[in-house]
């Protein structure tokens, strides 16, 4: 996969991008991430890329000639231009997965009042929002948005099962998480996940991951894929059942 990332401030994306999972899947090849200069793209000495509302009104707007520039010029037939904006469709797991069967995403980095609409209408493929709250800009959306989208790439992750395990990826939050020591502070990790008994264990946590998006996301509920007998047990919940009534 190859994504360009389009924004004003090139600077904000060196660190993430040279730590951790990002680092590697560069690294073995799995992804190239370039980050473009949009300033690169803009026309006259000052390279000015933004200018004031028609209208009135203000904050400025970014002009359609240096994204439409830099666009045609990285632009490929199998590139997907998407805007990050708090306009667009919100950001999910089940987006992140579509996206990561791309080739090619080119990441427009919104900011000030958003870009000339002119972008959006004859630009862009799809506009993504990472949440009901306003950004200095679209760098961090975008760094989001490819976090999620190479994880889930072949060959990044040590475990390939592993993003099919994740919060979201079932329709249902993750169950909880315990590690080394077994004891500490007097608190210890549930019996059941130190017996060894894998179909045990993996009732636990499907009923245990149930509880927890009762509990702090019932929405995610309304679309999550359930069992007969799962249906059951969130009624059950919501009649003041607790999950230790039914792990026994």
């Amino acid at each position: 996969m190859k994504i360009d990332v389009v924004t004003l401030f090139p600077g904000m994306f060196s660190g993430p991008l040279q730590e951790s999972i990002l680092a590697r899947a560069q690294a073995k090849g799995l992804v190239q991430v370039r980050v473009v200069n949009l300033r690169d793209y803009a026309a006259g000495r000052h390279r000015v890329t933004d200018d004031y509302a028609f209208g009135g009104g203000g904050g400025m707007v970014l002009k359609p000639e240096p994204l439409f520039a830099c666009v045609e010029a990285l632009r490929g037939p199998d590139s997907r231009v998407i805007l990050l904006d708090p306009q667009g469709e919100r950001f999910t797991q089940a987006l992140a997965r579509r996206l990561a069967r791309e080739s090619h995403l080119i990441l427009l980095c919104g900011r000030y009042e958003g870009v000339d609409e002119r972008v959006r209408q004859n630009l862009v493929d799809e506009e993504i929002s990472i949440g009901d709250y306003v950004l200095t800009g679209g760098e961090f959306p975008a760094l989001v948005v490819a976090d999620a989208v190479i994880r889930l790439l072949p060959g990044v992750l040590g475990d390939e099962a592993a993003p099919d395990q994740d919060s979201f990826s079932t329709g249902l939050l993750e169950h909880p998480q315990y590690t080394r020591p077994e004891e500490f502070r007097g608190l210890r990790v549930p019996e059941v996940l130190l017996s060894g008994d894998h179909p045990r264990i993996a009732r636990w946590r499907r009923i245990m991951a149930l509880w927890r998006t009762f509990q702090r996301r019932p929405d995610l509920l309304e679309t999550a894929d359930l069992t007969p007998d799962e249906q059951k047990l969130i009624e059950a919940f919501k009649q003041g059942k607790r999950p230790e009534e039914y792990l026994a």
